[in-house]
């Protein structure tokens, strides 16, 4: 039976709730470092901090990925877990803020394992199934368009929340200076939005999507209803250790294109894991000219505290994070709209491999945006004075979106086909290892690499991650892509 095809806004409907998923995660990204340097981590710590969010991807990806799989209710497959996630998410989003006293008696490291972890496992039970979802409603054909129409509802997210902030103080006129022990008013409110939209978007997804009945979803696939019915009580029956040994084996099966991706995915997480830990650093030391020694808590502690004209560097540098981050989305946005037809046009092989080179060249010339000269800069919502070299990183971030832009949708358009219909959503979750462990490896060397090797010039490791960058870009060529239906 032929798998009809869905309408654009059917499409639409289905990522929907990533809207809002990406709004939570660009709060994330472009405020952790910046909090954590305040309250006083090194950066050689920053790293070691950042190791929640793909620690607990790792671990809680492969576990939805395999349950949604056998999850078969009123409400769907998989939208019983995207509805969960979210609501555990959108509470940690609101409380997260509201959390200022457990770091006053905490060390940012251990408030970063008990707070931060928990928002990044709901925020990946909320996610993991809108990759699988994709699959399993979207027919081959229309498997370019619906990844791209996901990549297209995460930029606008991230655009939005990375922008939110900075929207806050310099458009509302919230305070975006933290008291002692407190957040700022305007973190405080953007973390309040952003928990309000991924509900919303979610809830969205979760009521104007209707999954297919079992037998009709084993009948799209070319799979034996009666045959899936019985292998999955015999999975039920199955102790722990058999479940566990089960699911080894399925890793040990994986598609061979899993693999070849995986080197891919590696040089690519590997080089993002770098940005979201360092770009802050790196734009107030390159640009604004801060230097290395204010970002050392026993140096700090020596002067008697950060002159008030340091603090306000790198405050303002922080800020212009969120733009570039904005900047960079936006540029995802745009590519995704024309990605598609580009993959249908050209191959897919070769619109990510071009994708990857142009954010590895982004990262690259990084270096060269230096002009301290303050620029009057107009930007429609508010206006600033910055250095021209801040001004002039926006060029970079137009590869970084396209890259971005491609990482999300790519790899899992030459994914879907590979793999066998009954074990989407686990071999989905699996693949997340080639996100999460590559940013695991970053983020046990990249402190080290950074104090060691760089002596804390944070321009150097962005730099370094441009070259991991390229790698992925050449590493796009050995894999070969396949199709298949159903396993024997």
């Amino acid at each position: 039976m032929k798998q009809p095809k869905l309408s654009f806004w059917q499409i639409w409907n289905l990522s929907f709730g990533f809207l809002g998923v990406q709004i939570g995660f660009a709060l994330q990204n472009g405020n952790v470092s910046r909090i954590l340097s305040d309250l006083g981590a090194d950066l050689s710590s920053l790293s070691l901090f950042w190791l929640a969010a793909p620690i607990m991807g790792l671990l809680v990806q492969p576990i939805v990925g395999a349950a949604s799989d056998r999850t078969w209710n009123k409400l769907g497959r998989r939208l019983p877990f995207m509805l969960g996630g979210a609501i555990v998410a959108a509470a940690a989003m609101v409380l997260l803020p509201n959390s200022s006293m457990v770091v006053a008696i905490i060390p940012p490291m251990l408030f970063g394992l008990l707070i931060f972890a928990i928002k990044d496992a709901a925020f990946n039970v909320t996610f993991q199934p809108f990759r699988s979802l994709v699959s399993d409603m979207v027919p081959p054909e229309q498997r370019n368009l619906g990844y791209s129409v996901q990549t297209l509802l995460i930029n606008i997210g991230a655009v939005f929340g990375s922008i939110l902030p900075f929207v806050l103080t310099n458009v509302v006129g919230l305070d975006n200076a933290s008291k002692a022990g407190e957040v700022a008013p305007s973190v405080v409110w953007a973390f309040y939005i952003g928990a309000t939209v991924l509900l919303g978007s979610v809830l969205w997804t979760v009521f104007r999507t209707k999954e297919y009945a079992p037998e009709q979803y084993y009948a799209y696939k070319g799979l034996d209803s009666e045959a899936q019915t019985l292998a999955e009580q015999v999975r039920k029956s199955r102790s722990l250790a058999e479940k566990l040994s089960d699911f080894w084996q399925t890793m040990l099966g994986m598609p061979k294109i899993m693999k070849q991706l995986a080197l891919v995915q590696f040089f690519s997480w590997f080089a993002l894991f770098i940005m979201w830990t360092y770009f802050p650093a790196a734009i107030a030391q390159n640009t604004w000219g801060v230097g290395v020694e204010w970002y050392n808590g026993s140096y700090i502690a020596q002067m008697g505290g950060v002159p008030a004209h340091i603090a306000a560097a790198k405050g303002a540098a922080g800020d212009w994070v969120g733009i570039l981050y904005a900047g960079y989305s936006l540029f995802a946005v745009l590519f995704s709209l024309v990605m598609a037809k580009l993959a249908n046009l050209f191959g897919r092989k070769l619109v990510y491999s071009f994708s990857l080179l142009a954010g590895g060249l982004g990262y690259l010339s990084f270096v060269l945006f230096t002009d301290p000269t303050m620029t009057h800069v107009n930007l429609l919502i508010t206006q600033v004075e910055i250095p021209q070299g801040a001004l002039g990183l926006m060029i970079p971030m137009i590869g970084v979106g396209i890259a971005w832009a491609a990482i999300l949708a790519m790899p899992y358009a030459i994914l879907a086909g590979a793999l066998p219909p009954e074990k989407t959503g686990v071999y989905m979750g699996i693949f997340n290892f080639t996100i999460a462990a590559p940013q695991i490896i970053s983020g046990l060397i990249a402190g080290w690499i950074l104090g060691s090797v760089f002596d804390n010039q944070a321009v150097y490791i962005v730099m370094l991650a441009g070259g991991a960058m390229v790698l992925g870009a050449l590493s796009v060529w050995l894999v070969k892509e396949q199709e298949v239906t159903a396993t024997e």
